[in-house]
């Protein structure tokens, strides 16, 4: 695609991934503190999926622009910036607006992306990497010679927990449909078919004291089930709630009753742990720890992907104007890992 000045994709309300709109306009000025990164990669994460269907928990009203996160070059820099950063690839979880050919962002929110990994390749490690180090580093502090669950092993988050726990030692247990089974079996996963098979009973059967730590994403009556698959001292981490994201109704709803859940579980005294993740969690209120801890869990991640624990799983690539072929694919249920955009 020729880009000439901005390049950006509108979400305009529930819509079809037909309904995306390309808007064209003059190229955005980098404010104080901020840089103008002229995106190289971003992608389609879940999070767009359900701000689609406005399901989204706290999404912005409509239209906006959505991409939860960019790998670009950085083009210009604003007043209080180093010049220097110009020129310098980076990363940044922005949440939205990322689906754009240029996007403004607080130099302090941008993370280095080390020399020999690709736009692409680091793309698919933003915002799922730093949600799956986080999760099983910072809430489930795993250790090695544990045993862990993880539903969607397949998915965006679900593949890079999959290798991270692995390299971190543990034995992992992955859901996901009979097609990715193959795949996973390669990777070292223990793999169970959700879709056919009584999941909590064959973990039962492949974990019979229960497992260390839960990575659910599903939400709904799989938290519960997760729950009590948890060995004594074990942790549940939930960070979604896939299985409303077509349902109609409040979207706040599926994540109260979870947070409802979680506190009710945390006061019985028994031991295990619960949560619900969400990558943004402190940042209003603790903006410069929140910013230090995400550039310190980015940079381990891509230093295990230049160490081979983690690969970048690319489901597949595509032009920013061609959108809507990106959503569809990546809500297809059929792709293992993600789906990328590029100018």
């Amino acid at each position: 695609m020729n880009v000439e000045g901005l390049v950006e994709i509108v979400l305009p309300g529930e819509v079809e991934p037909d309904g995306l709109l390309v808007r064209r306009g003059a190229l955005p000025t980098a404010g104080p503190r901020q840089v103008l990164v002229r995106m190289e990669a971003t992608g389609v994460s879940f999070a767009e999926q359900q701000m689609r269907r406005g399901r989204y928990y706290d999404q912005p009203a409509y239209p906006f622009v959505p991409g939860y996160d960019v790998v670009g070059t950085v083009q210009a820099v604003g007043e209080g910036v180093d010049p220097g950063l110009i020129g310098t690839r980076v990363a940044a979880l922005v949440k939205v607006g990322g689906w754009a050919s240029h996007v403004r962002v607080d130099a302090a929110d941008t993370v280095p992306v080390p020399d020999g990994i690709g736009a692409a390749e680091a793309e698919t490690l933003v915002v799922n990497g730093i949600t799956a180090w986080q999760m099983l580093h910072r809430k489930a502090r795993i250790r090695a010679g544990r045993t862990i669950l993880v539903h969607g092993a397949n998915g965006g988050v679900g593949s890079v927990l999959v290798q991270l726990g692995l390299a971190a030692g543990v034995k992992v247990i992955g859901t996901a449909s009979a097609r990715h089974h193959e795949a996973l079996r390669q990777r070292g996963v223990v793999p169970v078919d959700y879709r056919t098979e009584d999941v909590p009973a064959r973990v039962c059967e492949l974990a019979p004291g229960g497992v260390d730590a839960v990575f659910d994403h599903v939400g709904g009556r799989s938290v519960v089930d997760s729950w009590r698959l948890l060995a004594p001292g074990g942790t549940l981490v939930s960070y979604g709630s896939a299985s409303t994201r077509d349902d109609r109704g409040s979207k706040q709803l599926p994540v109260l009753r979870i947070l409802g859940r979680v506190w009710w579980w945390n006061t019985v005294p028994n031991g295990r742990r619960a949560y619900f993740f969400n990558v943004w969690a402190g940042r209003s209120l603790a903006r410069n720890r929140f910013r230090s801890r995400l550039r310190a869990d980015l940079t381990q991640v891509f230093a295990a992907l230049q160490r081979g624990d983690v690969t970048a799983q690319i489901a597949d690539r595509f032009p920013l104007d061609r959108i809507a072929d990106a959503v569809r694919l990546a809500e297809s249920g059929t792709v293992a890992g993600k789906v990328v955009l590029h100018p």
